[in-house]
Protein backbone atom coordinates (compact mmCIF):
# COMPACT_ATOMS: atom_id res chain seq x y z
CA UNK A 1 0.00 0.00 0.00
CA UNK A 2 1.47 3.36 -1.01
CA UNK A 3 1.69 6.23 1.47
CA UNK A 4 -0.84 8.23 -0.58
CA UNK A 5 -3.48 5.55 -0.08
CA UNK A 6 -2.82 5.19 3.65
CA UNK A 7 -4.74 7.52 5.96
CA UNK A 8 -2.39 9.63 8.12
CA UNK A 9 -2.15 9.13 11.88
CA UNK A 10 -0.52 10.96 14.77
CA UNK A 11 0.69 8.45 17.35
CA UNK A 12 1.27 9.60 20.93
CA UNK A 13 2.09 7.95 24.25
CA UNK A 14 0.76 9.83 27.26
CA UNK A 15 1.92 10.00 30.88
CA UNK A 16 5.62 9.39 30.28
CA UNK A 17 7.16 9.57 33.75
CA UNK A 18 9.65 7.56 35.83
CA UNK A 19 6.85 5.29 37.10
CA UNK A 20 5.85 4.31 33.55
CA UNK A 21 9.26 4.08 31.82
CA UNK A 22 9.18 0.29 31.49
CA UNK A 23 5.62 0.21 30.14
CA UNK A 24 6.40 3.02 27.69
CA UNK A 25 9.40 1.01 26.47
CA UNK A 26 7.12 -1.96 25.76
CA UNK A 27 4.82 0.25 23.69
CA UNK A 28 7.70 1.74 21.71
CA UNK A 29 8.96 -1.78 20.95
CA UNK A 30 5.46 -2.67 19.71
CA UNK A 31 5.43 0.42 17.48
CA UNK A 32 8.82 -0.47 16.05
CA UNK A 33 7.70 -4.02 15.24
CA UNK A 34 5.05 -2.43 13.01
CA UNK A 35 7.54 0.05 11.53
CA UNK A 36 6.00 3.06 13.28
CA UNK A 37 8.82 5.47 14.12
CA UNK A 38 7.07 8.82 14.42
CA UNK A 39 5.87 8.79 18.01
CA UNK A 40 5.14 11.74 20.29
CA UNK A 41 6.00 11.11 23.96
CA UNK A 42 3.99 13.25 26.39
CA UNK A 43 6.36 13.89 29.29
CA UNK A 44 5.24 14.80 32.84
CA UNK A 45 8.15 16.89 34.19
CA UNK A 46 7.25 17.28 37.86
CA UNK A 47 8.02 13.73 38.94
CA UNK A 48 11.11 12.17 40.47
CA UNK A 49 13.23 11.97 37.33
CA UNK A 50 16.54 10.15 37.80
CA UNK A 51 19.58 10.37 35.55
CA UNK A 52 18.81 6.92 34.09
CA UNK A 53 15.27 7.99 33.20
CA UNK A 54 16.51 11.10 31.42
CA UNK A 55 19.05 9.00 29.53
CA UNK A 56 16.24 6.73 28.37
CA UNK A 57 14.34 9.72 27.01
CA UNK A 58 17.44 10.68 25.02
CA UNK A 59 17.72 7.15 23.61
CA UNK A 60 14.11 7.31 22.44
CA UNK A 61 14.76 10.71 20.90
CA UNK A 62 17.68 9.25 18.98
CA UNK A 63 15.29 6.60 17.63
CA UNK A 64 12.95 9.23 16.22
CA UNK A 65 10.56 9.95 19.10
CA UNK A 66 9.59 13.55 19.84
CA UNK A 67 8.89 14.98 23.28
CA UNK A 68 5.90 17.09 24.31
CA UNK A 69 4.95 18.79 27.55
CA UNK A 70 2.14 17.12 29.51
CA UNK A 71 1.22 19.11 32.59
CA UNK A 72 3.46 19.18 35.62
CA UNK A 73 2.50 16.63 38.28
CA UNK A 74 -0.43 14.97 36.48
CA UNK A 75 -2.43 15.25 39.70
CA UNK A 76 -5.15 17.71 40.72
CA UNK A 77 -4.52 19.78 43.81
CA UNK A 78 -8.27 19.72 44.49
CA UNK A 79 -11.62 19.49 42.70
CA UNK A 80 -12.74 23.00 41.74
CA UNK A 81 -16.45 23.44 41.06
CA UNK A 82 -19.17 21.18 39.72
CA UNK A 83 -17.86 21.15 36.13
CA UNK A 84 -14.50 19.86 37.32
CA UNK A 85 -16.23 17.28 39.51
CA UNK A 86 -18.32 16.07 36.56
CA UNK A 87 -15.23 15.96 34.30
CA UNK A 88 -13.36 14.03 36.99
CA UNK A 89 -16.18 11.50 37.41
CA UNK A 90 -16.81 10.85 33.73
CA UNK A 91 -13.37 11.25 32.17
CA UNK A 92 -10.31 12.44 34.01
CA UNK A 93 -10.54 11.18 37.59
CA UNK A 94 -7.86 13.13 39.48
CA UNK A 95 -5.42 14.00 36.67
CA UNK A 96 -6.89 17.12 34.99
CA UNK A 97 -4.65 19.46 36.98
CA UNK A 98 -5.46 22.53 34.85
CA UNK A 99 -9.03 22.46 36.14
CA UNK A 100 -7.77 23.09 39.68
CA UNK A 101 -6.11 26.35 38.61
CA UNK A 102 -7.10 29.84 37.59
CA UNK A 103 -5.78 31.38 34.38
CA UNK A 104 -2.55 32.66 35.95
CA UNK A 105 -1.91 29.25 37.48
CA UNK A 106 -2.34 27.50 34.14
CA UNK A 107 0.05 29.88 32.39
CA UNK A 108 2.64 29.45 35.15
CA UNK A 109 2.34 25.67 35.05
CA UNK A 110 2.83 25.56 31.28
CA UNK A 111 5.84 27.87 31.44
CA UNK A 112 7.39 25.77 34.22
CA UNK A 113 6.81 22.66 32.11
CA UNK A 114 8.61 24.20 29.12
CA UNK A 115 11.54 25.34 31.27
CA UNK A 116 12.09 21.83 32.64
CA UNK A 117 13.12 20.56 29.21
CA UNK A 118 15.74 23.29 28.78
CA UNK A 119 17.03 22.77 32.32
CA UNK A 120 17.61 19.10 31.51
CA UNK A 121 19.31 19.77 28.15
CA UNK A 122 16.37 18.80 25.94
CA UNK A 123 15.08 20.99 23.12
CA UNK A 124 12.00 22.93 24.14
CA UNK A 125 8.98 21.00 22.81
CA UNK A 126 6.71 22.51 20.20
CA UNK A 127 3.61 20.69 21.53
CA UNK A 128 1.82 20.89 24.86
CA UNK A 129 -1.03 18.55 25.83
CA UNK A 130 -2.80 19.24 29.14
CA UNK A 131 -3.54 16.12 31.20
CA UNK A 132 -6.85 14.59 30.12
CA UNK A 133 -6.81 17.20 27.30
CA UNK A 134 -8.45 19.60 29.79
CA UNK A 135 -7.04 23.06 29.08
CA UNK A 136 -9.26 24.98 31.46
CA UNK A 137 -10.25 28.62 30.99
CA UNK A 138 -7.33 30.37 29.31
CA UNK A 139 -7.86 33.25 26.92
CA UNK A 140 -6.17 33.08 23.54
CA UNK A 141 -4.32 36.31 24.32
CA UNK A 142 -2.65 34.66 27.31
CA UNK A 143 -1.54 31.70 25.22
CA UNK A 144 0.59 34.02 23.11
CA UNK A 145 3.07 34.31 26.01
CA UNK A 146 3.39 30.54 26.48
CA UNK A 147 6.59 28.96 25.09
CA UNK A 148 4.86 26.32 22.98
CA UNK A 149 3.83 26.42 19.33
CA UNK A 150 0.87 24.03 19.54
CA UNK A 151 -1.66 22.97 22.16
CA UNK A 152 -3.75 19.83 21.77
CA UNK A 153 -7.18 19.48 23.39
CA UNK A 154 -9.79 16.75 23.26
CA UNK A 155 -11.24 18.01 19.98
CA UNK A 156 -8.48 19.90 18.18
CA UNK A 157 -4.92 21.08 17.72
CA UNK A 158 -4.37 24.82 18.13
CA UNK A 159 -1.46 26.63 16.47
CA UNK A 160 -0.82 29.47 18.91
CA UNK A 161 1.27 31.77 16.69
CA UNK A 162 -1.31 31.80 13.93
CA UNK A 163 -4.36 31.60 16.21
CA UNK A 164 -5.64 28.79 14.00
CA UNK A 165 -7.02 25.41 14.93
CA UNK A 166 -7.86 22.15 13.24
CA UNK A 167 -10.37 19.60 14.51
CA UNK A 168 -9.05 16.05 14.33
CA UNK A 169 -10.64 12.70 15.23
CA UNK A 170 -9.21 10.91 18.25
CA UNK A 171 -9.13 7.30 19.46
CA UNK A 172 -7.98 5.94 22.82
CA UNK A 173 -7.71 2.66 24.70
CA UNK A 174 -7.59 3.40 28.44
CA UNK A 175 -10.48 1.03 29.15
CA UNK A 176 -10.04 -0.22 32.72
CA UNK A 177 -13.81 -0.53 33.36
CA UNK A 178 -16.71 -2.01 31.40
CA UNK A 179 -18.23 1.44 30.85
CA UNK A 180 -14.99 2.85 29.49
CA UNK A 181 -14.60 -0.17 27.22
CA UNK A 182 -18.09 0.29 25.75
CA UNK A 183 -17.78 4.06 25.30
CA UNK A 184 -14.28 3.88 23.77
CA UNK A 185 -15.27 1.12 21.35
CA UNK A 186 -18.08 3.33 20.05
CA UNK A 187 -15.89 6.43 19.92
CA UNK A 188 -13.00 4.63 18.23
CA UNK A 189 -15.19 3.02 15.59
CA UNK A 190 -16.78 6.32 14.60
CA UNK A 191 -13.58 8.33 14.58
CA UNK A 192 -11.58 5.74 12.64
CA UNK A 193 -14.31 5.73 9.99
CA UNK A 194 -14.33 9.53 9.89
CA UNK A 195 -10.56 9.67 9.46
CA UNK A 196 -10.54 7.11 6.64
CA UNK A 197 -13.42 8.68 4.74
CA UNK A 198 -12.17 12.25 5.09
CA UNK A 199 -8.46 11.35 4.87
CA UNK A 200 -7.97 13.49 7.96
CA UNK A 201 -5.16 12.69 10.39
CA UNK A 202 -6.33 10.36 13.15
CA UNK A 203 -4.92 10.99 16.61
CA UNK A 204 -4.04 7.67 18.24
CA UNK A 205 -3.58 8.36 21.95
CA UNK A 206 -2.09 5.57 24.04
CA UNK A 207 -1.51 5.37 27.77
CA UNK A 208 1.30 3.30 29.27
CA UNK A 209 -0.79 0.38 30.57
CA UNK A 210 -3.39 0.20 27.80
CA UNK A 211 -2.10 -3.17 26.57
CA UNK A 212 -3.14 -4.66 29.92
CA UNK A 213 -6.66 -3.23 29.83
CA UNK A 214 -9.82 -4.33 28.03
CA UNK A 215 -8.90 -2.81 24.63
CA UNK A 216 -5.34 -4.10 24.43
CA UNK A 217 -6.17 -6.21 21.39
CA UNK A 218 -7.81 -3.28 19.61
CA UNK A 219 -4.75 -1.18 20.37
CA UNK A 220 -2.43 -3.65 18.67
CA UNK A 221 -4.81 -3.94 15.71
CA UNK A 222 -4.88 -0.15 15.32
CA UNK A 223 -1.10 0.12 15.23
CA UNK A 224 -0.97 -2.63 12.60
CA UNK A 225 -3.85 -1.26 10.48
CA UNK A 226 -1.81 0.47 7.81
CA UNK A 227 -1.97 4.07 8.96
CA UNK A 228 0.68 6.43 7.63
CA UNK A 229 2.56 7.81 10.67
CA UNK A 230 3.06 11.57 10.48
CA UNK A 231 4.51 14.14 12.87
CA UNK A 232 2.76 17.09 14.49
CA UNK A 233 4.94 19.40 12.41
CA UNK A 234 2.80 18.45 9.42
CA UNK A 235 -0.22 19.86 11.26
CA UNK A 236 1.53 23.22 11.56
CA UNK A 237 2.37 23.12 7.87
CA UNK A 238 -1.25 22.39 6.99
CA UNK A 239 -2.31 25.49 8.93
CA UNK A 240 0.21 27.78 7.27
CA UNK A 241 -1.44 29.99 4.63
CA UNK A 242 -0.20 29.28 1.13
CA UNK A 243 1.19 32.30 -0.73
Amino acid sequence: MSDRSRPPALFSIHDVMPETIDAVGELISLFHRHDVRKIMLLVVPGRNWRAADLSQLRVWQSQGCELAGHGWSHRCQFIRGWKHRLHSTLLSRNVAEHLSLNEDGVVQLMSKCADWFLENSFPRPSLYVPPAWAMGRVRSSRLQAIPFIMVETLSEVVCIDQSTRVRLPLIGFEADTAFREWSLRCLNRGNELLARLAMKPLRVAIHPFDLRFRLGGQLEDSIASGWQPIGYQSIIESMTPKE
